[in-house]
């Protein structure tokens, strides 16, 4: 990879993988280097660790950047991938030319989220990862979509299922045990953009707005009957979004 080509670096959520961003990314000029990756334990990043807590993803990220001599990336983070790409922005700031938060948060797991997390766990524990992806992922769409997105809903269950128990058990617990970075968001020396469901009942949008006045320059896309996945829900809208803002970050056009 080319160091001095504008890159745009896609961090997948939890039980995901690179492949939730292939049509996503299919139509986005060539004059961008795209680079997908699959977080540990994810994907086919399935290795023996055990760290699967942000701050060890944002070294593996940063690792991955650095052999691949990119100085400099926009980072695209859906819903986990987002706290991710903040702790790269926390550890590597200079790194980071523009952040994305895709259904995604920079505040903690409050205490009945928390909760939520263990109990979730525990079905895993008692029922395993398919039986919990049957139930988890249908959710994550708007109401309005789910019926219009059965397929996209089975692509990312089959993903789900085949993500190893180890993984999901430990990436429920690095969520829960996520800290506040808002302060990442006040202290960026780079833009941010936010997209927002309004039927998301992951990340709920009212949890956004206060977010919104931290950067110093800061733009939203908040989507009404869009879920948690609006990669899928709205791909056109959410696209145009990212790439008018990289557009704005790196001064090129739709080449």
């Amino acid at each position: 990879m080319s160091s001095h080509q504008p890159t745009i670096v896609f961090l997948h959520g939890f039980a995901e993988s690179r492949a939730i961003w292939t049509e996503f990314i299919r139509a986005f000029p060539a004059g961008y280097q795209l680079f997908t990756l699959d977080l540990l334990g994810h994907g086919d990043n399935i290795s023996d660790g055990s760290d699967y807590s942000m701050e060890a993803q944002a070294r593996y990220v940063a690792e991955q950047l650095r052999q691949q001599n990119v100085e400099q990336a926009l980072l695209v983070g859906h819903s986990m991938g987002g706290y991710v790409a903040l702790a790269v922005a926390e550890q590597i700031p200079d790194t980071v030319a523009g952040l994305v938060l895709f259904h995604s948060t920079a505040l903690p797991d409050t205490d009945e989220k928390k909760a939520n997390r263990d109990k979730n766990k525990d079905f895993v524990l008692r029922h395993g990862v398919g039986k919990f992806m049957d139930s988890f992922i249908r959710p994550l769409f708007a109401p309005a979509n789910r019926e219009r997105l059965a397929a996209q809903q089975a692509f990312l269950e089959a993903i789900g299922r085949d993500t190893p128990e180890t993984t999901v058990l430990g990436g429920l617990e690095a969520m829960k045990n996520r800290p506040d970075r808002t302060h990442v968001l006040r202290e960026a020396r780079f833009p941010v953009l936010f997209i927002g469901g309004k039927d998301d009942v992951a990340v709920a949008v009212e949890s956004l707005l206060p977010q919104l006045a931290l950067p110093a320059e800061s733009y939203a896309l908040l989507l009404s009957n869009v879920g948690h996945l609006g990669y899928f829900e709205e791909p056109e809208r959410t696209r145009h979004a990212l790439l008018a803002f990289a557009e704005a970050i790196y001064g090129m056009t739709g080449r």
